[in-house]
């Protein structure tokens, strides 16, 4: 159980909260690549609370800044893109990347007010179909060099999806091992199609045992968690009946993102980014270690669960997330289909926008989620002190030298599951050397 206030404190990240200070310390997913592609290239953010315009000038640079023009608020999501930055119809001010204000072109000639405004904007970088910003202050830190970076662009497929629910229990789905032997449990054990949750219906690493038995059949992970540089490594070891055991590892990249395995080949990243306090945008990268990605295969099924411009899912709990009971009798343990981003979608968001944890019963399993935010109130403590560099990632090691990290599904010795993890790696590992041989 937790009090109001240490929930608001964990849950809360718009400008001045503690939790969005520990935020603006990283790098943010702002929106894909793909939002901009078209004749204007300019869409609305809405990101840590803050209302945004990100754009790509005439020249191909991208811009990211304040929504509201100072003038008398206009919206500059209807702004003109020309000559390197953003004019407001409505008067014709215009700005530049940096937000300073160019030019007021209706005040008296030789006016040099436009020198005294500026208007918020961040730093964006652009990597393998998403666009990160950078909301803190001072110089943003080095871009980090996970494998989803480092892979080339023909490796990498990027999508997002909105979420109605506060960023934290978002993410925490992610770094709970043991709900996968129930919420995503298949009643079926043939493989029905490829899509998003075929990571429970595949096999199981070399035993032929389909996944979705397995989950079933082992419900009781032992789970441990390991910090590291980066955040943290799940562990998840279920013990087989032939002396062999199933290791699942996972990873939590600090502050808000994930690392799984969906197959031997391919791995998700995926950041769970506030746009305020009672939405949340999931941004994923599928990379692969092996081939290309077909990617117009890859949008195209996740298009058939999705609506754009906002990416919100079809199913959701305006039409019960497609809850459908006989299903769920013998098909699915949810009854809501078998993608699996939607069985996750609705037990984020039935606890509803912001989960009151006064009423929340943690067990063993649930290691993770406890580490996790102990390592967010240190965070929050550590920047109060004026301690920044105590922050994972921030404590003056090269982010760039952080590599991976390492996640896998395999099945090896139950007292060598670390062996297991190096051998199941060596894929990853020439990926990367090769990649890095062609930069």
């Amino acid at each position: 159980m937790m009090g109001q206030e240490q929930n608001d404190l964990l849950t809360q990240t718009g400008p001045g909260s503690s939790a969005g200070g520990v935020f603006r310390h990283y790098w943010q997913p702002a929106a894909l690549s793909e939002e901009l592609k078209g004749p204007r290239p300019l869409v609305p953010v809405r990101l840590l609370g803050e209302d945004l315009v990100l754009f790509r000038d005439n020249t191909g640079t991208l811009g990211l800044v304040a929504r509201a023009c100072p003038h008398r608020g206009a919206d500059l999501c209807y702004g003109r893109l020309e000559d390197d930055g953003l004019r407001c119809p409505f008067h014709g001010w215009h700005f530049d990347r940096s937000g300073q204000c160019v030019e007021q072109p209706g005040e008296p000639e030789g006016s040099t007010t436009h020198e005294r405004i500026r208007i918020n904007s961040y730093p964006v970088v652009e990597r393998n179909g998403i666009i990160f910003a950078y909301m803190g202050s001072g110089e943003p830190p080095e871009f980090p060099k996970f494998d989803c970076f480092r892979a080339p662009e023909t490796h990498v497929f990027a999508f997002k999806g909105l979420w109605q629910c506060n960023w934290l229990q978002a993410l925490e789905v992610g770094i709970d091992p043991a709900h996968a032997s129930f919420l995503h449990r298949f009643l079926e054990d043939e493989d029905p199609q490829d899509s998003y949750g075929k990571q429970f219906r595949d096999k199981a690493a070399d035993t032929g045992i389909p996944m979705t038995k397995l989950l079933r059949d082992y419900p009781r992970p032992e789970i441990t968690v390991e910090e590291t540089e980066y955040g943290m490594r799940l562990i998840a070891l279920r013990s087989l009946d032939n002396g062999q055991t199933h290791v699942r590892v996972t990873n939590q990249i600090f502050p808000c993102a994930i690392h799984i395995p969906m197959s031997r080949e391919m791995v998700i990243t995926q950041w769970h980014v506030p746009i305020d306090d009672e939405n949340c945008y999931w941004y994923s990268m599928f990379t692969s270690f092996k081939n290309p990605v077909d990617k117009e295969l890859m949008r195209a099924q996740r298009l058939k669960e999705h609506r754009l411009p906002d990416y919100a899912p079809l199913r959701n709990k305006s039409n019960n997330y497609g809850y459908d009971p006989e299903e769920q009798a013998v098909k699915t343990f949810t009854g809501m289909g078998l993608d699996i981003n939607v069985h996750d979608q609705w037990a984020v968001e039935s606890p509803g926008p912001i989960f009151n944890r006064r009423n929340e019963h943690l067990g063993k399993t649930d290691v993770g989620i406890i580490k996790y935010r102990r390592m967010l109130r240190d965070a929050i403590e550590n920047l109060a002190a004026g301690n920044a560099a105590a922050l994972p990632m921030s404590s003056g090691s090269d982010v760039r030298s952080i590599l991976g990290p390492v996640s896998i599904d395999a099945i090896g010795p139950w007292d060598a599951w670390r062996e297991t993890l190096e051998i199941s790696d060596t894929a990853r590992r020439q990926a990367c050397i090769d990649w890095d041989a062609k930069v």
